[in-house]
């Protein structure tokens, strides 16, 4: 245990840090404050996705590399392209994708419910031609299972890398059960309900898988995202890193990165020191 005096001079930093982290992902403006959980939403308390979704540290690595997943499907990279201002507000589409998760996994049944239904209707809206001529919608099933099981497996992924490495194969089995609601809810279709049709998904898609100059655009956009602070965009500096390294090798290949050998287990040690960083700031005093 922290001796008590130790506690009080460390309380500011704690501070600061929970709320330079609340502002990255709540738009004051807006009125936007943090998701309160409730044991009435569509998980509970004893949910793995609580303790998965609840690491702000995994999860920011996860939520960057499942973005670089997701943009190899060239029908996902058209709904960006085409109805998204992500040039100008790249920030505020990952804020936005971070609050449905976080309304999803811990809000109240109905609000959990409320905000799946206006995901579904902006996806009904969405719709265009790929470059080759090919129409696409952003309601279709296949490109939605892409985009639930990218999410899933790296949110998992970065969990057991930076947060629980011992997890159980009966627990990971158990996130893609419980995450399978949130994908059929979506209209995904198919969704996997443990880790061993979560891996055969994702080999049945990458035939179906391409990169291009709109790829690099918004890859670099992603990974370019940085704090208001230098210690914010020090730290997302480093997650972006760590998200890189998450990718499976097929996918890096893919985006033209390079591989992360060297400085690799520095990467990763800086990033777990990160994490546990985080994970202290949002601790109950």
């Amino acid at each position: 245990m922290t001796p008590r005096p130790i506690r009080l001079l460390a309380e500011p930093l704690r501070r600061r840090i929970a709320t330079s982290v609340v502002d990255l992902f709540n738009d004051r403006g807006r009125g936007e404050k943090p998701v309160a959980r409730r044991p009435d939403g569509l998980f509970g308390p004893d949910a793995v996705a609580w303790r998965v979704h609840g690491d702000v540290g995994s999860m920011m690595v996860g939520g960057v590399s499942s973005l670089l997943l997701q943009m190899l499907m060239p029908e996902v990279l058209a709904g960006v392209w085409d109805h998204s201002n992500f040039r100008a507000d790249m920030h505020g589409r990952l804020r936005r994708t971070a609050r449905f998760i976080a309304t999803t996994t811990y809000a109240g049944r109905p609000d959990a419910e409320a905000a799946i239904d206006r995901v579904r209707r902006i996806h009904d809206a969405v719709g265009g031609t790929l470059p080759d001529g090919t129409p696409y919608r952003a309601n279709d099933p296949t490109a939605l299972a892409w985009v639930h099981v990218t999410e899933t497996t790296s949110f998992l992924a970065a969990w057991r890398r930076y947060g629980e490495p011992g997890m159980s194969v009966a627990d990971r089995d158990r996130y893609f059960a419980e995450m399978a609601t949130i994908g059929t809810a979506l209209g995904a279709d198919p969704v996997p309900t443990d880790a061993r049709s979560a891996a055969a998904l994702i080999a049945d898609m990458r035939p179906r898988l391409t990169t291009g100059r709109r790829t690099r655009e918004v890859a670099a956009l992603v990974l370019r995202q940085r704090g208001s602070n230098p210690v914010m965009a020090s730290a997302q500096h480093l997650l972006s890193g760590a998200a890189i390294d998450l990718l499976p090798e097929w996918a890096r290949t893919m985006h033209g990165f390079p591989a992360p050998l060297v400085g690799r287990a520095l990467a990763r040690t800086g990033t777990r020191a990160l994490a546990g960083t985080l994970r202290w700031a949002f601790q109950r005093p």
